[in-house]
């Protein structure tokens, strides 16, 4: 029996955790203050990326009641306890099939991998066992916390994602992704917390993302080769640049980032713009090829197998050597031109990289002006003009182009 497909499409905010409440503390400004600069910023990468938003953005500070009362219900069946210093943990030994996702067997559990710190080891009947509630710690926490029938304190990471998830589409989901960290321990509790809750399978697909290096190493601060997108686009690079980067690797493949690498996106996006500048110039009613149906049919394959980025962009760049070559042998027409474009915009839809634009912003009149007179200047071989012109049309930031059916200009990349 299949799951039904849900419409409904969250992305959790984790605005608590020990991070936030730290820099809360240390700045002297309530959690929330704390958290919007950072919320406003993962909304603005969102935008320069065109990643689509989803449905719901719950953060988790709006859920801490239905995290107490899933807490409660674990208690009442027997899954959950109450330490000595006050915490509540999720107790391994009662979930048998503890590990099914990760593949881990019991006796491989690392201690402490479960979310609390080494003062609570001495709370737990386990090492293992991960905690569900935070008894509140003055010196920790400073003010903030919240009043549960455990008394003061905040939720545990893993427990948000659960009352978040089960809160939005129900105790059974379709499809729940993450990092590969993510698997063991964060994504073995969901799975043992929900489901001792609900009673229900808590998700039927699992999709781990592979970890991104850089120059072949992992990034971090202290190796000097961290960098955010603002650092990418500071450096003069784009959005779609960065974006066909990140997607052009399958997501269980580690990627390599490198600036060469970002580089050659670039390459690659400014050909994919070239070839549909071409297609916009056709203006002869040649024959159809019958490219397209087949093209379709590949994209479409590639995207079914586990996503198979790199092939599907493979068929993209197929398309393109194949169309440009008839295209010089004028086997391509206006009509066959527009389809392969709206091909192109359907294929975006996945995408969201290519440069449809190209072509159809407004040139101003004075640089069409200007080249007029360059092309006036080349035929009658007044080539000082022409040069003139040229570097003037290139000082305001477009490039020419010539073409079977004349000179263009375009904006430069």
């Amino acid at each position: 029996m299949t799951a039904e497909l849900s419409l409904s499409m969250p992305s959790n905010l984790t605005d608590i955790d020990d991070k936030t409440i730290r820099g809360a503390i240390a700045k002297h400004i309530p959690l929330k203050e704390y958290v919007e600069p950072y919320r406003n910023a993962f909304f603005e990468d969102l935008k320069a990326l065109s990643i689509q938003p989803v449905e719901f953005y719950p953060a988790a500070t709006d859920y801490i009641p239905d995290m107490i009362a899933i807490i409660e219900k674990l208690i009442e069946k027997g899954y959950a306890y109450k330490g000595e210093q006050g915490s509540v943990y999720f107790s391994i030994r009662s979930f048998p099939s503890y590990g099914r996702l990760s593949h881990l067997l019991s006796s491989e559990l690392k201690l402490n991998a479960s979310g609390s710190n080494e003062a609570d080891e001495y709370d737990k009947d386990n090492a293992s066992d991960f905690v569900l509630w935070k008894q509140y710690d003055p010196f920790r926490d400073g003010k903030i916390f919240w009043e549960s029938p455990f008394g003061p304190g905040r939720p545990g990471w893993h427990i948000e994602c659960s009352a978040m998830a089960i809160k939005l589409l129900g105790p059974s989901i379709d499809i729940h992704c993450g990092g590969v960290d993510n698997m063991f321990p964060h994504h073995e509790n969901e799975i043992a917390q929900s489901e001792c809750f609900s009673g229900c399978k808590f998700s039927h697909h699992w999709v781990h993302v592979e970890h991104l290096l850089v120059d072949h190493k992992k990034m971090s601060k202290s190796l000097g080769n961290f960098y955010t997108l603002r650092d990418l686009l500071a450096k003069g690079y784009t959005g779609p640049e960065v974006r066909y980067l990140l997607l052009s690797t399958h997501y269980r493949t580690q990627l390599n980032f490198t600036f060469a690498g970002l580089d050659a996106a670039k390459a690659s996006l400014q050909r994919i713009e070239d070839f549909i500048l071409r297609l916009r110039s056709i203006r002869s009613s040649a024959l159809s090829s019958h490219l397209i149906p087949e093209a379709r049919l590949n994209f479409q394959k590639a995207l079914a197998d586990d996503i198979n980025i790199s092939a599907a962009l493979a068929v993209l760049f197929d398309l393109i050597r194949e169309a440009n070559s008839l295209i010089d042998q004028q086997k391509i027409g206006a009509n066959e031109a527009e389809d392969l474009l709206q091909l192109l915009s359907d294929w975006n839809q996945v995408l969201a990289v290519l440069p449809l634009h190209a072509g159809l912003e407004s040139i101003p009149s004075s640089l069409q002006a200007l080249l007029e007179q360059r092309e006036s200047a080349r035929q009658s071989k007044n080539w000082p003009l022409s040069d003139s012109l040229r570097d003037e049309i290139l000082s305001q930031g477009y490039l020419i182009e010539d073409t079977p059916s004349g000179a263009r200009l375009k904006r430069k990349p």
